[in-house]
């Protein structure tokens, strides 16, 4: 079987949420070995959301829609999908007893018996979560679902009714496994398992990259889980044969949970001192769980007189090199780990653009370098390391880049 999803909300068109219940409903779909091969987003208008329903039931035997069950006119999901399956809508006492309930001890507004009309012969699913059921509508082999937006609702909906009517209507099942790369493009790392995607139908090999990396997706098809793992595991290892230098973990490992994990696990202390990152790198590195016993200080040393005072970055070498240099980045990173007591010491600094270098010398040239000129700095063991980057992109480009790039430059250094 094959499904797809339509996200009905003008709210998500023009940008004002995002439409996290698609990733959500796909990967169970896919869990339950129902493939999804086209997703829509349509707003509030009954003649657009018909010509979806049609386009999808023509490729599609099964379509699940999210949002515009609610109690305004202009949440027109149910009654547009009982009007193509041409279904008069009645009132079901059992919702209507459920919306009361949610409502008890405060008003419930006069609109809120809309959401207890059921299409005829449909099945409602109740909301344990908020007021607007589920409902279910099937025939001819065609099945559509409607399920509420907000995702607090459609999670637990789908897995309490969605997921046990769906379970067993198909006899395979789809698992993923994902590969997570870093310090390689994704058109270099596409090229070097290029044969692989090539030959590789059952499982597929789909690259894809976001900041943090990039990804490689190996997707199988069996009838059990067991299945489709003996299918991946044989792709999987020819990857890492090819491009182990560059993996840093699986699936939903972040990059910074598996350097800061490596770190806790050899109990390195550390402190960072960063400029143009503003906190970003520490933030990333306090997200993880038990990084208490490892983290002893962060420092935002902005200014050069921060550089000078907390960092212990010598005024000479500011005027001589430059607040943005190596030799700057490995005076930071030195001076936060003596500081702060700890065995290893991170530093950033760079132009990462929208404006001056903060409190430049006469004589120091950081104003000179081109936007995205960045220097890394690591002090660990008596030893200092540093790196140059020239990332492309806007300010925040430029300081997210920087924190992902730190983070594998200490895996590659230290862990």
């Amino acid at each position: 079987m094959n499904a797809e999803i339509i996200a009905v909300g003008t709210e998500i068109l023009l940008g004002d949420i995002t439409n996290t219940d698609a990733k959500f409903l796909s990967e169970e779909l896919a869990a339950l070995g129902i493939s999804v091969y086209y997703q829509t987003v349509v707003g509030d208008n009954k003649d657009r959301l018909m010509s979806a329903l049609k386009d999808g039931f023509n490729r599609s035997d099964i379509i699940i829609t999210t949002g515009g069950l609610g109690p305004t006119d202009d949440d027109i999901t149910k009654e547009t999908g009982a009007e193509f399956f041409k279904r008069c809508l009645k009132l079901d006492n059992d919702i209507y007893d459920d919306i009361k309930a949610y409502f008890k001890g405060r008003d419930m507004a006069k609109t809120n018996i809309k959401q207890a009309y059921v299409p005829e012969g449909a099945i409602a699913l109740r909301n344990n979560n908020g007021t607007a059921p589920g409902i279910i509508i099937e025939e001819n082999g065609k099945v559509l679902i409607m399920l509420p937006g907000p995702p607090n609702e459609l999670k637990p909906m789908f897995n309490e009714s969605v997921k046990p009517f769906l379970a067993g209507r198909e006899k395979h099942t789809i698992i993923s496994r994902t590969i997570r790369l870093t310090g390689i493009g994704e058109s270099t790392a596409a090229e070097m398992v290029r044969d692989l995607m090539a030959k590789s139908v059952n499982p597929t090999i789909a690259p894809y990259a976001k900041e943090d990396g990039v990804f490689l997706r190996i997707t199988a098809k069996g009838e059990t889980r067991e299945e489709c793992e003996r299918l991946i595991e044989p792709a999987a290892k020819e990857i890492y044969m090819v491009l182990g230098e560059f993996v840093y973990g699986e699936n939903e490992t972040s990059l910074a949970r598996a350097v800061v994990q490596s770190l806790i696990d050899r109990k390195i202390t550390l402190a960072v001192a960063e400029s143009l990152t503003g906190g970003m790198l520490s933030s990333a590195i306090v997200d993880i769980e038990g990084v208490s016993r490892i983290f002893k200080e962060g420092f935002v040393t902005y200014t050069n007189e921060s550089k000078m005072e907390t960092a212990g970055v010598k005024e000479t070498t500011i005027r001589h090199y430059g607040a943005v240099s190596r030799e700057t980045a490995a005076e930071m990173a030195q001076g936060a780990a003596l500081r702060a007591g700890a065995e290893l010491g991170l530093s950033t600094t760079g132009i990462a653009g929208g404006g001056a270098v903060a409190n430049p010398t006469e004589t120091d040239t950081s104003y000179d370098k081109p936007v995205g000129r960045v220097y890394l700095g690591i002090y660990y063991k008596g030893k200092t390391y540093t790196k140059e980057l020239n990332i492309k992109g806007n300010r925040q480009k430029v300081r997210r880049k920087t924190v992902a790039e730190m983070l594998d430059f200490v895996r590659k250094t230290v862990v």
